[in-house]
């Protein structure tokens, strides 16, 4: 289906139904995946350069899966095949990752969960579910039985030694999003083991990656002998003791769906606690700044993923929190998308693919103001949960 001009749609009564910028927007998104359908074809968007074009992954990367789950996404709202068809036919490059241990890392969760877990809730197949599954067991091996945490990135071996050391023995905010694989493999099979590892990597990142002034390390290291704690690093931030506004709202929107997948109250807690932080290191900011310590001194780049991220999250909350509290995370998750409108929106842009500008890739990288397809994945889920929505594939 090929709309001449966006259309609106809900599914459900909505308690931001006074917002209608939230469901022009979310019409317009529609749109641009339906134009994208074409341009893409089986590539999938890796990270925008000049001109608003997408530049593609080259074979398996940790981003594959967010066209797929902003596809999902569309035809759970609209029902068009034509967006179902698009997501499944990327299915082949999603078995070779199954079938390379080097293309297999932490982010199992974000390629299978918005693709194989998207398919299979979204359609029944059981192709799917079973691919689903074999993610699951791979992401279940890198548990890390001394330290308690599933290990992020692939020591490389002899080849990269220096990679290796950084690598081996490493924990990150990222992988918390991860772990709703694990918990959908455990509803679907019983299996006791998804369920323990998602929760103890859960309790290691809480205990390890969230700072006792609800600021996060982005990354953790253990002795990858002993499992012994050392030290909280980073990677993508400004600097080991900062918070990286990212990191932050990985976590904010990985504990808040841990407790909305398992009732542990400690979850809760912890993406109440973070997003709190998260909201005064804003200050009157419309967008977070990449990072939240950076000098004050300087123009800094601001991060629209963190903020759709951190949107989506929040407006999590509100449905989990009791009702006098809602509103506080309700407000907030539309003060974050507001900005997004305001400054990053590209919906409006034409001949652009993707649908926000100013995401802060990896800023120390020099990937410091592109669209990013993990920050178009969780506006959508954002502009969603705005208006009412609660079935996502997490």
């Amino acid at each position: 289906m090929t709309r001449s001009q966006h259309t609106t749609y809900f599914l459900t009564e909505s308690p931001a139904a006074h917002r209608p910028a939230y469901q022009s927007a979310l019409g317009r998104s529609l749109d641009r995946l339906d134009s994208l359908i074409g341009i893409a074809g089986l590539r999938n968007p890796k990270i925008g350069q000049i001109g608003n074009r997408w530049a593609y992954c080259d074979g398996p990367d940790w981003v594959m899966g967010f066209l797929s789950g902003q596809l999902w996404l569309a035809y759970q709202l609209t029902g068009n095949p034509a967006l179902a068809a698009a997501a499944r036919a990327r299915r082949p490059q999603f078995r070779a990752v199954l079938e390379n241990r080097k293309a297999r890392d932490h982010d199992l969760g974000f390629m299978f969960s918005l693709s194989s877990v998207a398919e299979f809730l979204s359609t029944g197949d059981e192709v799917a579910r079973a691919m689903a599954l074999d993610a699951a067991r791979c992401l279940l091996g890198r548990f890390r039985e001394d330290g308690q945490y599933l290990q992020a990135w692939n020591p490389v071996g002899p080849q990269n030694r220096s990679q290796a050391k950084f690598a081996n023995g490493r924990m990150i905010a990222d992988t918390i999003q991860n772990l709703a694989l694990l918990h959908w493999a455990h509803r679907e099979t019983g299996v006791t083991d998804f369920r323990e590892v998602a929760d103890l990597h859960e309790d290691s990142s809480l205990r390890h990656l969230v700072r006792a002034d609800d600021t996060s390390y982005h990354t953790f290291l253990f002795d990858p002998a002993t499992g012994e704690p050392l030290r909280g690093e980073t990677h993508q931030g400004y600097a080991d003791e900062s918070s990286w506004a990212r990191g932050q709202a990985w976590l904010i929107h990985g504990f808040a769906n841990c407790h909305r997948l398992t009732g542990r109250k400690a979850s809760l807690d912890a993406a109440c606690r973070l997003a709190a932080k998260a909201e005064l290191l804003m200050g009157d900011s419309a967008v977070p700044v990449w990072d939240y310590a950076l000098p004050a001194d300087g123009t800094h780049p601001i991060d629209s993923s963190a903020a759709a991220i951190m949107a989506a999250g929040v407006l999590m909350l509100a449905d989990l929190v009791p009702k006098a509290e809602a509103a506080r995370w309700r407000a907030f998750g539309h003060r974050l998308l507001d900005g997004l409108l305001d400054h990053c929106d590209l919906t409006q842009t034409p001949g652009a693919e993707g649908l926000l500008a100013h995401g802060a890739g990896h800023v120390p990288a020099g990937r410091g103001d592109a669209m990013l397809p993990y920050g178009d994945y969780y506006f959508i889920e954002a502009l969603m949960r705005a208006q009412g929505h609660q079935t996502f594939f997490w």
